[in-house]
């Protein structure tokens, strides 16, 4: 039985860390666990959360049968010892600061979409987050150099693209985009989702579909989403419909993801992020934890269900040398998308197995695709280096750079507003 040590970090979030764990504790198939044995190490900064997450955990450990061995701790380096894989799912102060990214731009007369993973809130995502995933690599390099990094944090492609050019850890992104592209093409064509198998390649967000295709006949079923979309309910990401009749592939993963990457983005709604609601999500998702952990409800039976995500999976077969076939991975270009740059991060399927990650290449995009991305690609490429070099005149570069931004004074306003907000969080990440 092979066994491993996974560390989570960023555990107390409840959303994420309830996805991990219904993951984790669903893939117990007649009695079997590929992780039983296996020690999960849940941290975070939040000693309250953590201690809520890590009771649930057990909880399901329990209930499932999965024989884990469940620990939890607020001291990060203690926790890596021995670590194989280490789990990254934290933000900083999330939606107080995602707030401010989106809020204080269209004050200058930018018009973000959501200004999570590109335009001015992309690159202070970019410029607070960095530093303290960096933090956690240079822990890894002493401690446990040879573990893998998983990370699904935003800006997920910035954050691969630093660790590929500054770090020598291993490193994927995952995201579940691809499904979300593949769930809005068989709802256009009336099929079943199951039945929709999908390739896309490009970057994390604005990934373009090379090959739609009938899962069960291979059958090319490009032809028939043309033939129903065009009189499918307009109101449907019409932003995405656009692109994909102009360059002839569809694009995921939704209006406003892939909106933020485009200087007329916001003609597919500039709404911004329902913090309102995600405040609310939060509150209801705390009451109905603590009324299980009381005793007070059952665990539900939906938690025991596949989150959609891939990260146990990616776990999984490299523990057992399964070579498994992963949709989508962000990871550090190299050749594996010829005609972008190779110091990029891009999403791409992988292969994982015990010799670790493999991506795989669907060969160049469609040259007017290559060239609409790689315009995004300067930008976040620019804003890594802002980053890493805690650079507030790369920063300035990386705005009148992005297609988002419609105005130099503008750039330099929120600039000076923003860096000030940030400042306790940006910083050199090397030398």
């Amino acid at each position: 039985m092979n066994t491993t040590k996974i560390v989570f970090i960023g555990a107390g979030s409840m959303s994420f860390g309830l996805s991990m764990f219904r993951d984790i504790f669903s893939s117990v198939v007649d009695g079997e666990s590929p992780l039983r044995g296996s020690t999960l190490t849940l941290v975070d900064t939040n000693a309250e959360t953590l201690g809520r997450m890590a009771q649930l955990a057990q909880m399901m450990n329990q209930q499932s049968g999965a024989g884990l061995k469940i620990e939890f701790t607020v001291d990060r380096r203690a926790a890596l010892d021995g670590a194989a894989f280490v789990v990254n799912s934290t933000a900083i102060d999330r939606n107080r600061l995602w707030k401010l990214d989106f809020e204080i731009p269209r004050k200058y007369g930018i018009r973000q979409v959501l200004g999570e993973n590109g335009g001015p809130g992309g690159l202070f995502f970019t410029l607070r987050t960095l530093p303290m995933v960096f933090d956690f690599i240079h822990d890894i390099e002493a401690i446990c150099p040879q573990a893998l990094f998983i990370n699904f944090s935003n800006p997920e492609s910035r954050i691969i693209c630093g660790l590929g050019k500054y770090s020598k850890v291993r490193a994927i992104g995952l995201c579940h985009g691809i499904f979300m592209g593949q769930h809005d093409v068989a709802q256009i064509m009336d099929l079943p989702a199951d039945e929709v198998d999908v390739w896309g390649a490009g970057l994390n967000h604005f990934q373009w579909l090379q090959q739609i295709r009938h899962r069960q006949t291979g059958q090319d079923l490009y032809p028939r989403l043309r033939e129903k979309e065009a009189s499918f309910d307009p109101t449907f990401l019409p932003l995405t419909r656009r692109l994909f009749r102009t360059f002839g592939q569809w694009v995921t993963c939704s209006d406003d993801h892939m909106g933020e990457y485009v200087a007329y983005g916001w003609e597919g709604g500039e709404h911004g992020y329902d913090f309102a609601g995600d405040e609310l999500g939060r509150v209801a998702m705390k009451t109905q934890l603590d009324a299980i952990l009381s005793g007070a409800e059952a665990l539900p039976e939906a938690w025991f269900a596949p989150s959609g995500e891939r990260g146990v999976a990616v776990i999984a077969s490299i523990l057992h040398n399964q070579k498994r076939f992963i949709e989508a991975g962000v990871v550090y270009n190299q050749g594996v998308i010829p005609n972008l740059p190779p110091d990029l991060a891009v999403e791409t399927p992988v292969l994982a197995d015990a010799a670790g990650i493999h991506p795989i290449s669907l060969g160049p995009l469609p040259e007017s695709i290559a060239k609409l991305v790689r315009m995004q690609a300067s930008v976040q490429q620019l804003a890594v280096e802002a980053a890493v070099h805690a650079s507030k005149e790369l920063a300035l570069q990386a705005l009148l750079i992005d297609p988002v931004v419609n105005t130099a004074e503008g750039a330099v306003k929120l600039l000076d507003e923003l860096w000030e907000i940030n400042k306790p969080y940006i910083r050199k990440c090397i030398g």
